[in-house]
């Protein structure tokens, strides 16, 4: 098993999903990592080229959020080289991920993802959020590192279903955002991702 294995491995141990993420998807988020490291030295998807730093910050970051993402279809905003969405689609095959983003060349990066892994339950537009007109609203909408609250929920309100949950993956609790959108969270959950020395947060609000 190599170092990286191992560390993911580990990491999935102390997230306790161990019983949810099987060798298999740990070895085919290995496989997105690799994609992304090579495809990183042409397209620049992300900034993080060390592939420790690139497990912590984008694989067991993303990995955090699975026990709060229900069954159903969930779309990731601003999803970028596809974090969380495609890391999610990778380990939960109940949940219908899309993942949207305005950057044509991180589009065909998912979906080379998409295709070279085989992850059947993930389709990527690429394109602007608010210009988006899906066949049926989802069920959950999440985003990492897209924007703050308010225009979050502004740009996607239409992309909703009545009592789907909007999911924002944060680093300390964002107060200030939360009171410039004049919303009260249903959730404030931390996540504590392994190996990552910094302040991580789930907020989860509802569309009541």
């Amino acid at each position: 098993m190599t170092e990286l294995a191992s560390q993911l491995a580990a990491g999935v141990k102390a997230l306790g999903l161990e019983s949810v993420v099987t060798a298999d998807m740990q070895a085919q988020c290995l496989a997105y990592m690799a994609l992304m490291q090579k495809w990183n030295k042409v397209y620049n998807l992300t900034a993080i080229r060390d592939p420790q730093e690139m497990l912590a910050l984008h694989v067991l970051d993303s990995l955090s959020v699975l026990p709060y993402i229900q069954s159903g279809s969930l779309l990731d905003v601003g999803s970028g080289g596809g974090l969380p969405g495609l890391i999610v689609s990778i380990t939960r095959p109940d949940v219908q991920v899309t993942t949207i983003d305005t950057v044509q060349k991180k589009a065909i990066f998912m979906r080379q993802v998409k295709a070279e892994l085989g992850v059947n339950n993930a389709q990527v537009i690429h394109g602007r959020v608010e210009a988006y007109q899906p066949p049926s609203p989802f069920d959950q909408v999440i985003s990492r590192a897209f924007s703050e609250i308010a225009l979050f929920r502004r740009l996607t309100m239409h992309l909703i279903k009545p009592h789907g949950r909007w999911l924002a993956m944060k680093g300390v609790v964002p107060e200030h955002e939360l009171q410039l959108a004049q919303v009260i969270p249903a959730e404030i959950i931390p996540l504590q991702v392994p190996t990552l020395q910094a302040e991580r947060h789930l907020i989860v609000l509802e569309n009541s």
